[in-house]
């Protein structure tokens, strides 16, 4: 997080719950539980849901593709898409929340929970600036290609209606792609926006999240000045490339004495530019065969300018096979005699 302002203040989403809906969603097609073409008929349910509301104007016992649902729910910002994607993607609201719920709690969001997929106002739908942020980076990471199919769409018809997305960023920043806004009128108004620019070789994506404003224009206006803020006073760096080893820590009872360890895809740091970057490989102890690919083994620590910042985790890059008996048993007399007791 390059800058904050009440991070953890617990705060109501509104329709930025709609990204939890859509990352559930996500889940489901990569899953082949539902795909784009599958589907749903439209309940009295999502139809009669909040009138007044936002809507993308689902009528009752048609029907909706899961595709024409994510650009309401995304694009238009229909409340009406949120419950028929639950009902069609889960059987109903309730297990669908049930979903939305679980994968908050694997993300780590603690402070976050929902009641609906819609997050019309409910004392038990709350989340908080911090928890939104990872919420958003983890769209980008998980799903990069569904996400920008729906969130940097500027309008779409559907019922004979057109909407425009209400991220008014789309129009005023060629490399915003993204990704929620929400309002009523106990939340304000909020915006979580996802920038990407190239510097030099390096693609770098932003994330600002502006919860609670007075005003479309003020959520517009404090999201771009946030953006441009990061965009000019960070610079991303390279710490090391995918697949390739950071260091070669001992392994015991293996086919081998030593496995490479790094991470499997590129790994970038944001930073003050001239920033002073330390690095200690601090790998797990004792490493036991057998190790599988991809499995985590450590984690490397960094520091910027004397300060922790990050606690990034390390895999084996290569599997490590167990030895025979006697590998086995000879190393675990030798872990034994180094008191590592394993």
């Amino acid at each position: 997080m390059l800058g904050a302002h009440d991070p953890d203040k617990r705060i109501e989403p509104a329709s930025l719950t709609k990204m939890m809906t859509a990352y559930v969603v996500f889940q489901a097609l990569r899953d082949h539980g539902v795909a784009l073409d599958t589907r749903v008929t439209v309940s009295t349910r999502a139809w009669k849901v909040a009138p007044g509301s936002s809507r993308m104007f689902l009528e009752p016992g048609k029907q909706a593709t899961i595709d024409e649902l994510l650009n309401g729910l995304l694009v238009q910002s229909g409340n009406d898409a949120a419950i028929a994607l639950a009902e069609g993607v889960a059987g109903s609201v309730e297990a669908f929340v049930a979903r939305m719920n679980q994968q908050a709690g694997r993300m780590g969001l603690a402070s976050t929970h929902f009641s609906n997929p819609h997050g019309l106002p409910d004392p038990q739908t709350y989340s908080t600036a911090r928890d939104l942020s990872m919420l958003a980076a983890r769209i980008v990471r998980d799903f990069p290609g569904l996400a920008g199919t729906y969130d940097a769409t500027r309008q779409y018809t559907y019922n004979r209606i057109t909407q425009p997305n209400r991220n008014r960023l789309l129009w005023l920043d060629a490399s915003v792609d993204g990704m929620k806004t929400g309002h009523t009128e106990s939340a304000g108004y909020s915006l979580v926006a996802t920038a990407r620019r190239a510097s030099g070789n390096v693609q770098r994506r932003l994330i600002s999240v502006v919860v609670g404003t007075a005003s479309d224009h003020d959520r517009t206006r404090q999201s771009r000045e946030l953006l441009e803020w990061g965009f000019r006073s960070f610079e991303t760096v390279r710490l090391y490339a995918g697949g390739t080893p950071v260091g070669s820590p001992r392994i015991w009872k293996g086919t081998r004495s030593t496995v490479p360890i790094g991470f499997e895809r590129d790994t970038y740091v944001t930073v003050r530019p001239g920033a002073r970057i330390e690095r200690t490989l601090v790998p797990a102890s004792p490493l036991v065969a057998p190790l599988a690919a991809g499995q985590r083994v450590g984690e490397l620590e960094v520091r910027v300018d004397g300060e922790p910042a990050w606690r990034l985790p390390l895999v084996a890059l290569q599997p490590v096979r167990e030895a025979s008996w006697f590998g086995r048993t000879w190393d675990g007399l030798r872990l034994w005699l180094h008191g590592l007791g394993a």
